[in-house]
């Protein structure tokens, strides 16, 4: 797996451990769109089916959602995640094909455990 994280410069941010500490810590924050598409790369990341080449770019995008330096620090107000949000859906696109129901619902079934009931129509 240490293919995947090289390649790109954020791919050797992610760990499991840094993910989930970071969307834990900034779920309410960054917004339910942000943190379901994170976790639907997350859970698309962890299949066994899903190709060597797609994990790799889910690693790059998470690692740079979880890195503490980006091109908009997350702390500046109102935009703060709004170059991570563009890099998660960049992946989701690239690698959408690999998103599959099933990861959908456990994207959503966290979201619930996190947010509580949420209009799913948020995360179109």
């Amino acid at each position: 797996m240490a293919d995947q994280n090289e390649n790109n410069g954020y791919g050797k941010e992610y760990s499991d451990e840094g993910f989930w500490n970071k969307v834990k810590t900034v779920f309410k924050k960054a917004g339910i769109k942000v943190v379901y598409s994170a976790l639907t790369l997350y859970y698309t990341y962890k299949k066994k089916d899903t190709p060597v080449w797609a994990k790799g770019v889910i690693v790059g995008a998470l690692g740079y959602f979880i890195s503490p330096i980006d091109a908009i620090p997350d702390i500046t107000p109102g935009i703060g995640y709004a170059d991570d949000i563009g890099v998660l859906l960049a992946a989701v696109a690239t690698v959408g094909a690999y998103i599959d129901n099933e990861v959908k619902q456990y994207a959503k079934d966290k979201l619930r455990d996190w947010f509580g009931d949420f209009d799913e129509e948020e995360l179109l």
